[in-house]
């Protein structure tokens, strides 16, 4: 149909707003078309478009009418008489509908009387089959009953026998079970409770003399009566628990000469002497094992050492003496790893991880309580010690502080052996970091602090100084002293992370550095600024005194280099020292560069005054007189800034810093040489 329709309509015009095939597709929705095409054109222009498009339907519905005009025409006109021809075979089709309900029901009587027949034949056969099951249950008691008599002359094989036909009895039984006297019931449960006896006694037997092929035999047995569980138990109760009831107690702990490490070896040596054939037949370790579904290392044996270990060791649990605590957690966890070293595959170590009674006995370690009184006891120590700014000689280590001596040894204390536990290594990190943290802590509250005895500080200072400095390097050490302390299975990335939580504590307290060097230098510049002051009075020693030439620096110079000299002959053999002294020199030329400016600007305003003064009296011969004596003494002053400046200048060469290193020393040495040179003095 939509052939003829698109045959029909040829005429379209090409320029509208819309593709024609729109509107004959299944999925076509008007609110669709309209959201499609309102960005195209607007509403007039798709009104028009659509107007023209509905002439063109209209034509082309004219013209299918036209072409087909004689089918319109007579299909009325063949319409007529077809009611009569439907009435007519309505009669035949009732009866053939009759007939098929009656062959339908044929049919399902059919197949109801078959399948009662079926149900029947089925129900015979189980019945037989149920017979046949009876009459071979009861030939199996029989012969029970004929085997069990000779138990006096009971072997292994008559054994196997046994249990192999007792099995077809519980099948046979099984599949009889409406037929079943009360009587073959009972009959049943005695037989197999003496048949079970009787393997229980052998396996018990034979394990204890370490007949071998006698004991694969049994353990067999046991896995073709599905009693693997029931013999794991038997040897736990009867085995295992009589002689971890000898060898784990309080007694036998304190009589073992090597402790609660003696009592873990006889454990060991159990698995190793007791349970050695045992494990041979059953363990994949021994190559494939002998009999298949037996693990009596982790379902007899490690069930009653752990019981015994929590009920009758509770001494070994408590942790208020942390070294004991330590050293029992320790031997413990070696023993459980020669456990494990006992197991025979990885799967096995995996099941001994899962067991109930291992992860009870893992969190019976009461871990938390233990690192809480590590954690006073380390946190305690250090903090003891930082109430004071007390000195030590100098360690092997080079601390020269007792303070950064002890955060040393507190940290390294974390990490020793007979303190660091691997279950709490996350914990000791953070208290390392905490010792770090609150080292940094009591650097910055000293560092704020005002002194009162500033001789004291000066050595105070250098000694934190190199102590910081020290500690900074050690960082690499402490990172290798962690990393060798931490499991194998801890991955790069957790390593990679704990290396920059180092850096960035090392970035702290490295930033310490330049506020210890801070303190150094001022409280040595502070005690030569009083020296600096005497500049200021040079005019006074030469004005109106008639005082000579001057020769000599001044005393304030040898004052004034007083304590930086003195800082650094006490401090010398300090590889910081020579910068410490640049620094200090810095800060002393500074303020004296500032002085000396003061004074020769002051000298300078005083010579024009005097100037002026003589342009208003330059008649009078005295006042001239007095200008010129005036004149002498300011240039007296100026030679002796600059004797003293040259005095300052050598010694600051002769401690071994060059002029170029110290700030503003050729300025001072520029101000003084141009002023004396200006007045015509060399």
């Amino acid at each position: 149909m939509p052939n003829v329709i698109d045959n029909l309509i040829t005429k379209v015009p090409t320029d509208l707003c819309f593709n024609c095939n729109e509107f004959t597709k299944e999925s076509f929705s008007v609110d669709q078309f309209l959201q499609d095409h309102r960005n195209k054109a607007n509403l007039e222009t798709m009104r028009d478009d659509l107007g023209i498009y509905l002439k063109v339907l209209r034509s082309a519905m004219i013209e299918l009418i036209n072409k087909d005009y004689a089918d319109f025409v007579n299909l009325s006109s063949n319409l007529i008489g077809l009611d009569k021809v439907i009435n007519g075979i309505q009669v035949p089709l009732g009866q053939l509908k009759e007939e098929l309900l009656l062959v339908q029901k044929n049919i399902e009587d059919a197949m109801f009387e078959v399948s009662n027949k079926l149900e029947r034949r089925r129900k015979i056969r189980e019945k037989k089959r149920s017979l046949i099951s009876l009459n071979r249950a009861h030939n199996s008691i029989h012969k029970l009953h004929s085997l069990l008599e000779q138990i006096h002359f009971l072997s292994p094989l008559i054994l196997e026998r046994i249990a192999a036909e007792y099995n077809l009895l519980k099948f046979n039984i099984s599949r009889c079970q409406e037929d079943l006297t009360p009587s073959d019931r009972k009959n049943c449960e005695e037989i197999g409770q003496r048949v079970y006896s009787l393997l229980d006694q052998q396996f018990l037997k034979f394990q204890k003399e370490d007949k071998d092929s006698q004991l694969t035999r049994v353990l067999g047995i046991y896995v073709m009566l599905e009693r693997i569980t029931e013999a794991e138990h038997l040897y736990r109760k009867s085995v295992v628990s009589p002689a971890m009831n000898n060898l784990i107690n309080e007694e036998a702990l304190a009589s073992n000469p090597r402790g609660l490490s003696g009592l873990y070896d006889t454990l060991i040596n159990f698995v190793e002497q007791d349970m050695k054939v045992l494990l041979q037949f059953t363990q994949h370790k021994y190559k494939p094992p002998t009999v298949k579904g037996f693990d009596f290392l982790i379902n007899s044996y490690w069930p009653e050492v752990e019981q015994r270990l929590e009920l009758h060791l509770t001494s070994i649990y408590a942790p208020g003496n942390p070294d004991l605590f330590y050293q029992c957690y320790s031997e413990t966890l070696h023993f459980l790893t020669k456990l494990e070293a006992k197991c025979d595959c990885p799967e096995a170590i995996r099941r001994l991880h899962q067991h109930s009674q291992y992860q009870s006995f893992k969190q019976r370690w009461n871990l938390p309580v233990y690192f809480q009184i590590r954690f006073q006891e380390i946190a305690g120590t250090f903090e003891s010690v930082l109430v004071n700014y007390d000195f030590i000689d100098e360690d092997a280590e080079g601390w020269r502080l007792l303070v950064t001596q002890t955060a040393w040894q507190c940290i390294q204390r974390c990490w020793q052996d007979r303190v660091y536990i691997s279950q709490l290594t996350h914990r000791f990190w953070k208290l390392s970091l905490q010792i770090l943290s609150r080292y940094h802590v009591w650097t910055t509250e000293i560092l704020n602090k005002k002194s009162e005895d500033g001789r004291l500080k000066i050595n105070f200072w250098v000694g934190l100084y190199s102590d910081i400095t020290l500690l900074v390097k050690k960082f690499d050490e402490l990172f290798t002293l962690i990393c060798g302390q931490l499991r194998p299975s801890v991955s790069t990335n957790t390593r990679e992370l704990l290396k920059k939580s180092l850096d960035e504590t090392k970035a702290l307290l490295t930033s310490q550095l330049s506020l210890v060097s801070n303190k150094i230098v001022s409280y040595v510049t502070v005690e030569s600024t009083t020296a600096l002051r005497q500049v200021s009075e040079v005019p006074r020693l030469f004005r109106r005194t008639n005082r000579d030439t001057p020769t000599k620096a001044l005393p304030y110079v040898a004052a004034m280099l007083s304590s930086p000299l003195e800082f650094h002959s006490n401090h010398k053999l300090n590889p910081h020292a020579l910068q410490w002294l640049q620094n200090i020199f810095s800060d002393i030329t500074k303020q004296y560069f500032t002085a000396v400016c003061d004074v020769l600007t002051s000298v300078q305003k005083t010579e024009e005054s005097l100037r002026r003064l003589k342009k208003s009296r330059d008649r009078s011969s005295a006042s001239g007189n007095a200008n010129n004596e005036r004149g002498g003494d300011d240039d007296k002053i100026r030679l002796q800034l600059y004797l003293d400046a040259n005095s300052y200048y050598k010694a600051v060469e002769n401690s071994g810093i060059k002029k170029e290193n110290v700030e503003q020393l050729n300025d001072l040495l520029n101000l003084v040489e141009t002023s004396h040179t200006k007045n015509g003095q060399k």
